[in-house]
C-alpha cells in the first residue's frame, strides 16, 4: 500500500461495508480511499501524510440525496424568487401573506416576482392567491405563487401574458389550465408541464449561469450531501451544469434524471458524463401531490375544514395525470434504449397502475439489473412493496412527510388507518427491497438527519408516533441515507461506503447517530465534508 496523502482516526467510524464493519482509521491517497482499518492503517503514515485528529466525531459516508431539484433549487437565490416555504420562512399565514405585500411594495417597478411555498395545511387559513388578487397587487407585474409541492401555481394577468396563455392554448399532457365559463385560463395551473409554462419564462434569464447552482451545491455540502440527483432535469439545464463542473465550482457529484415526454425524445446519449456528473435516467409521473388532492388513492380523503380549504368536495378521491395508455407508451419509449426509469406516484391506485406498466415492460424487455424506481410511495400499500420487490423495482421514500405533515395526514386528509401508515419503510424492508430517503427540495430542506430520525421513530412535530410497527432500525436508516440510495443511483461501486477503491466522499458528524437517543438524531450536526479527499465544508 502507497503512502497515503490522508489518514482520518480518532473518533468512531461507521463504514456502511458489511464487509468492514470495524474500523478506527480510513486512509485516502489522491481522491479514493485506500484502506479501512486500524493500527495497521496507522502504520502506513509517512512524513507526507496528514493525519485528521476526529477529535472523537464520527467519520462516515457523505449522504446521497436520491430524489432532489438542486436545477430548480437554485432559483431561490435569486432576486426574483422569493422562499414562503412554511417549514422555512413563513410558517403562519400572515407571516407568507406580509412576506408577499412587503416585497411587491419594495420590489423595484416591473420585475417579476414568484413567491415558493405556501401550503394552506401549514399554513392555515391563507386565502387562495387568485389571479384577481395577484392583478391587484401588481398589476404592470408577472406574479406567480407556488404551491410548497410543487405541483400547482397561480399566476396574474402579466404572467399569463408573458407565457403567452390564453383561451386557445391546449392543455399539455399531463398538466392542465384552470379555465373559466368562458375557456379563458383563470391562473390557476396545475401539474409539472403546465406549472413550468408559467415559471419558465421568468426563471430563464435568472439561470443564464452557474453561479446560483454552485451556491446550492454549497448549501448541499453544508448538509453533508457528496451525492445528488436532479429528479426534473432538462436540456436547458446541460451548459449550465457543464459549465460548472467545467470551472471546477462544483461540490456534490449529480446524477440526473431527465423529464420525460410522451413522444419519447431525449436529448442525452446512454453513454454520457463521467463519475462527476451523468444522466442515468428518465423521470415521469402518474399523480401529483397529496397535499392538493390530486393523487390517485383507492380511499377517499376526509371531510374537514382542511381539505374544504383545499377546494376539495365531499368524499373527494384524486386521480392520475397520465392514463395506462400513456404511461406505458412513455416507459416503453425509453426502457428499451437502456435507461432507467423513475416515476413520481403517491396513491395507492397509482402504485397499481404503474407496476402493471413495469411488470409488463419487463417481461417484453428483460434486463438483470434495471433499478426501475418508484418515488415518494406516500400511500403504497404492504403488498404492493412486495410486489415491486418482485420485480427488482427499488423505491425512494418522502419520510420527511412524517415529521412535518404527520398530524396533517392523520387529523386532516386520511385519518388514522392510512394516514398513519405514510411510507411504510418497514414493509419495504421486510419484503426485501433497498430504500432511499429524500426531501424533494425545496419541498422541505436537505434534512438527511432529519430523515433518518424521522424513519427510526416516525414522530412528526408534535411528538404523535405514527406506525410506529414501520419503524426502521439506526443502521437500516443510514443504509438508505448513503449505499442503498448511491444504488439507486447507478453510483454505488464508486460511493456511498468507505471500501478501499471508492472515492473519498466522507462527512463528519458531531456525535456517532448509532449511540444518539433516537429523539436527538436530527440536531446531529454536520461538521466537514469532503470530496474526493477534498474539503468541500466548511469552504
Amino acid at each position: 500500500m502507497s503512502t497515503p496523502d490522508l489518514i482520518f482516526t480518532g473518533g468512531p467510524v461507521i463504514t456502511v461495508d458489511p464487509d468492514r464493519p470495524v474500523a478506527s482509521a480510513v486512509a485516502v491517497t489522491g481522491d479514493r480511499i485506500i484502506a479501512v482499518g486500524g493500527e495497521e492503517v496507522l502504520a502506513t503514515r509517512g512524513s507526507g501524510t496528514e493525519v485528521v485528529d476526529l477529535g472523537g466525531h464520527c467519520l462516515m459516508p457523505g449522504f446521497v440525496e436520491a430524489h432532489t431539484h438542486p436545477t430548480q433549487d437554485q432559483m431561490l437565490y435569486s432576486d426574483t424568487v422569493i422562499d414562503i416555504r412554511p417549514v422555512t420562512t413563513c410558517p403562519t399565514a400572515d407571516q407568507a401573506h406580509a412576506t408577499i405585500t412587503r416585497t411587491v411594495a419594495n420590489a423595484p417597478a416591473g420585475r417579476p416576482l414568484i413567491f415558493y411555498g405556501v401550503d394552506v395545511l401549514l399554513q392555515t387559513g391563507f386565502p387562495e392567491p387568485t389571479r384577481e388578487w395577484l392583478d391587484e397587487l401588481g398589476p404592470d407585474r408577472p406574479i406567480i405563487v407556488w404551491q410548497n409541492s410543487g405541483h400547482l401555481a397561480w399566476a396574474n394577468s402579466a404572467a399569463l401574458t408573458m407565457a403567452g396563455l390564453d383561451a386557445d392554448t391546449p392543455d399539455p399532457v399531463g398538466g392542465s389550465f384552470e379555465r373559466d365559463a368562458h375557456g379563458r385560463p383563470t391562473g390557476k395551473v396545475y401539474e409539472a408541464p403546465a406549472v413550468l409554462a408559467v415559471v419558465a419564462p421568468i426563471l430563464a434569464g435568472e439561470l443564464s449561469g452557474p453561479q446560483l447552482l454552485a451556491r446550492q451545491h454549497a448549501d448541499l455540502a453544508a448538509r453533508g450531501v457528496t451525492l445528488c440527483s436532479d429528479m426534473a432535469f432538462s436540456d436547458q439545464m446541460r451548459p449550465l451544469t457543464a459549465e460548472l463542473y467545467r470551472q471546477g465550482a462544483a461540490k456534490v457529484r449529480m446524477r440526473v434524471y431527465e423529464m420525460s415526454s410522451v413522444d419519447g425524445v431525449t436529448y442525452c446519449p446512454l453513454s454520457n458524463g463521467d463519475d462527476m456528473f451523468r444522466q442515468v435516467g428518465i423521470k415521469l409521473w402518474v399523480d401529483g401531490s397529496p397535499w392538493i388532492g390530486n393523487i390517485d388513492i383507492s380511499f377517499p380523503y376526509l371531510n374537514t375544514p382542511a381539505t374544504a380549504a383545499l377546494g376539495l368536495g365531499h368524499d373527494h378521491r384524486g386521480h392520475s395525470n397520465y392514463t395506462e395508455e400513456q404511461l406505458f407508451s412513455i416507459v416503453r419509449a425509453y426502457y428499451p434504449l437502456g435507461w432507467q426509469m423513475a416515476c413520481h406516484v403517491h396513491g395507492d391506485n397509482g402504485v397499481d397502475m404503474i407496476l402493471d406498466v413495469y411488470d409488463e415492460v419487463l417481461g417484453q424487455y428483460p434486463r438483470p439489473d434495471h433499478r426501475l424506481r418508484l418515488e415518494h410511495c406516500g400511500a403504497m400499500t404492504s403488498a404492493q412493496f412486495e410486489r415491486a420487490a418482485r420485480l427488482g423495482i427499488t423505491c425512494s421514500l418522502f419520510v420527511d412527510h412524517l415529521y412535518y405533515w404527520g398530524d396533517v395526514l392523520v387529523d386532516d386528509l386520511f385519518g388514522p388507518e392510512h394516514g398513519a401508515h405514510w411510507v411504510r419503510a418497514r414493509s419495504a424492508l421486510d419484503a426485501g427491497m433497498r430504500i432511499s430517503f429524500h426531501n424533494d427540495s425545496p419541498v422541505t430542506e436537505e434534512e438527511p438527519m432529519r430523515n433518518i430520525a424521522a424513519a427510526v421513530t416516525r414522530t412528526s412535530r408534535s411528538g404523535r408516533v405514527l406506525a410506529p410497527e414501520e419503524r426502521i432500525s439506526i443502521d437500516q436508516a443510514l443504509r438508505a441515507q448513503t449505499i442503498d440510495a448511491a444504488y439507486q443511483l447507478f453510483a454505488d461501486d464508486i460511493t456511498g461506503s468507505l471500501t478501499p477503491g471508492k472515492y473519498a466522499d466522507l462527512v463528519v458528524l458531531e456525535h456517532d447517530p448509532r449511540v444518539v437517543p433516537a429523539e436527538d438524531l436530527a440536531d446531529v450536526a454536520v461538521l466537514t465534508t469532503y470530496l474526493n479527499g477534498v474539503r468541500t465544508f466548511p469552504g
